[in-house]
C-alpha cells in the first residue's frame, strides 16, 4: 500500500453531508489518520471563515494541518495561522466583471471577512453560499464602490443554463487576466489567473518536501479534477459528476454515506 502522508479534502459534496454537517465517523477517521503521521488539508472554493469551522472540528490545529482557501488563492498554517501563500484579483478585472455580469442579467457577489458583499441578497444562490459559509449577507448599493479590494474571488452567479451560456463570454473577457470555472451549475468562481486546487497542492507539497505520489485527494465537482489528476491517489465521490470519477483513480461512497472515511481507512489505515 501507498504511503500517503498528506490528504487533501474539498468540503461541500465531498467532506459535508448534504445537511452541511460533517459525519463523527468522517471526523473520528481523520483524526486517526492524523493520529498516525497523515497531515490534512482542506481545499475548498469557500473563504477561510467558512472553512475555519471544520477546520477546528477536524481538529487541524493540534495536528498541524492546513487551509485551502478560495481554490487555491491563499493557504493557512492552521496551527500557527500564518498565511503561506495569497494570491488576489488585479484591481482592473473587477469593474470588467461587474459591468459584464450586470449585462448578462446575473447578479455579482464577493467575501469580506465575515461578510457576503453584494447588491442583491434576496437571491437564492447567494443565499445558499451565506448558509454554506455560516457568513451573513451584506447587501450594497453600489459594488464597485463599496467592496474593498484586493480581492481573492468574485462569484457570478445565477440559473445554471444563463451562467452556463455565460462562462464563455467571460472567460474571453479575462483572458490572460484571471481564471473562471464553475464550481456548481449555478456558481461562476472567478479568480486569479492560474489559481487552481493543484497548483496551490504543489506549492504546499514543495514546502512539506513531499512528493504529489504521496498525496490522496477526494472531491466531486469541476473545481476538484485538477487536484484528482495531481495526486499518486485520487478519490471521487460517489455523488461526483461523471467526469469528476473519470478522472479519479478510485471512486468511493457519497458524501452522504461517508465516502470520505471509507476512502481513508481503505487506503491510510487498513
Amino acid at each position: 500500500m501507498a504511503d500517503y502522508k498528506l490528504i487533501a479534502l474539498d468540503i461541500d459534496g465531498t467532506l459535508a453531508r448534504n445537511d452541511r454537517t460533517v459525519s463523527q465517523v468522517t471526523i473520528d477517521t481523520l483524526v486517526e489518520a492524523q493520529r498516525r503521521g497523515v497531515r490534512v488539508v482542506i481545499a475548498s472554493g469557500r473563504p477561510t471563515y467558512g472553512i475555519a469551522p471544520v477546520a477546528d472540528a477536524l481538529r487541524l490545529a493540534e495536528f498541524g494541518g492546513f487551509v485551502l482557501a478560495f481554490n487555491g488563492g491563499e493557504i493557512w498554517n492552521w496551527q500557527t495561522r500564518e498565511c503561506l501563500y495569497s494570491h488576489t484579483l488585479p484591481d482592473e478585472v473587477i469593474p470588467i466583471l461587474y459591468n459584464s455580469t450586470r449585462e448578462a442579467g446575473l447578479e455579482i457577489m464577493t467575501y469580506c471577512g465575515a461578510h457576503i458583499m453584494t447588491e442583491r441578497a434576496s437571491n437564492r444562490y447567494i443565499q445558499l453560499s451565506s448558509a454554506r459559509n455560516g457568513m451573513q449577507v451584506r447587501q450594497v448599493e453600489d459594488f464597485l464602490q463599496e467592496v474593498e479590494r484586493p480581492l481573492s474571488k468574485c462569484m457570478i452567479v445565477g440559473e445554471p443554463t444563463e451562467v452556463q451560456r455565460f462562462e464563455p463570454v467571460l472567460k474571453a473577457k479575462l483572458q490572460g487576466r484571471a481564471n473562471a470555472y464553475r464550481s456548481e451549475p449555478f456558481y461562476l468562481e472567478v479568480v486569479p489567473q492560474g489559481i487552481d486546487k493543484a497548483q496551490c497542492l504543489e506549492f504546499l507539497l514543495e514546502r512539506l518536501g513531499l512528493a504529489a505520489s504521496q498525496l490522496m485527494a477526494c472531491g466531486d465537482g469541476y473545481n476538484d479534477v485538477s487536484m484528482i489528476r495531481l495526486a499518486g491517489l485520487g478519490v471521487a465521490m460517489g455523488n461526483a459528476q461523471e467526469s469528476i470519477k473519470q478522472a479519479a483513480d478510485y471512486i468511493t461512497l457519497s458524501n452522504e454515506a461517508d465516502g470520505v472515511a471509507d476512502a481513508v481507512r481503505r487506503f491510510c489505515l487498513s
